[in-house]
C-alpha cells in the first residue's frame, strides 16, 4: 500500500488501542494533529480506513455502543499493520519527500505581480504565520514530555524560519533593493530563454 500521512497517522493510532473512526477523528483533533492531517470531512477518516482494511494492515475488531449513538465499528491493527507503521516512519524519517506545496509554485510567478502588492500578500502572510506560531506554542500542556511535542517544535521552527525569511524579503521590496518591472522580465527572458 502506499502510504499516506494519514494512513500513517491512523495506523499509529491503532497501535495505540483499537476504535471506532469517529473517536480516531476526535483524537487526531484533540492532540492539534488535524494540523498533520487533513481530516476536515469525516469521509477521509473512513476512506482511508477501507484501504487499511483491503490491504489487511487493520481489520474490523467488534462494535462499540455508546447511549443515544448508533453501533459503531471499532478498528483493530494487524500484525502487518504494526510492521509497515515500522517501516513507513524508518522511511520517512530519513529521506526527505517530494511534496508540492503552493508556496514555492507562487514564488516562481511573482513576476506576474508587483513588487508592491507581493509586499502586501507577504506581510498577511507573516501574520498568519505568526498567529499559526502562536497557536502551535500555546497548546501544549504543561509537563508533557518534549518526546510528544517533537512534531509541533518541529513545525514551530519551520514557522519561525519562514517568518525570519519573509521579513527579510518584505524589508528589500520595502528599500527598493528587491524590486522588478517590465524591463527587467522581458531582459531576463530574453537573456535566460534557451
Amino acid at each position: 500500500m502506499k502510504r499516506s500521512p494519514l494512513a500513517t497517522v491512523l495506523l499509529a493510532l491503532l497501535v495505540e488501542a483499537p476504535m471506532h473512526p469517529y473517536r480516531m477523528q476526535q483524537v487526531i483533533k484533540e492532540r492539534g494533529q488535524d494540523q498533520l492531517v487533513n481530516v476536515a470531512q469525516r469521509n477521509s477518516v473512513y476512506q482511508t480506513l477501507e484501504r487499511l482494511v483491503r490491504e489487511r494492515l487493520v481489520r474490523p475488531g467488534g462494535t462499540s455502543r455508546e447511549a443515544g449513538r448508533p453501533e459503531r465499528t471499532v478498528y483493530e491493527v494487524t500484525e502487518e499493520g504494526a510492521a509497515t507503521l515500522r517501516r513507513w516512519l524508518l522511511e520517512m524519517l530519513p529521506e526527505p519527500a517530494r511534496e508540492f506545496p503552493e508556496f514555492p509554485v507562487a514564488l516562481a510567478f511573482l513576476p506576474t505581480l508587483s513588487p508592491t502588492e507581493t509586499r502586501e500578500m507577504f506581510q498577511r502572510r507573516i501574520e498568519a504565520l505568526t498567529g499559526r506560531l502562536a497557536a502551535i506554542e500555546a497548546q501544549a500542556p504543561p509537563g508533557l514530555p518534549r518526546l510528544f511535542l517533537l512534531e509541533d517544535e518541529y513545525r514551530a521552527a519551520v514557522l519561525r524560519a519562514e517568518i525570519d525569511w519573509l521579513d527579510r524579503v518584505v524589508a528589500d521590496l520595502g528599500d527598493g533593493s528587491l524590486t522588478w518591472d517590465l524591463a527587467l522580465i522581458e531582459e531576463t527572458l530574453a537573456r535566460f530563454s534557451g
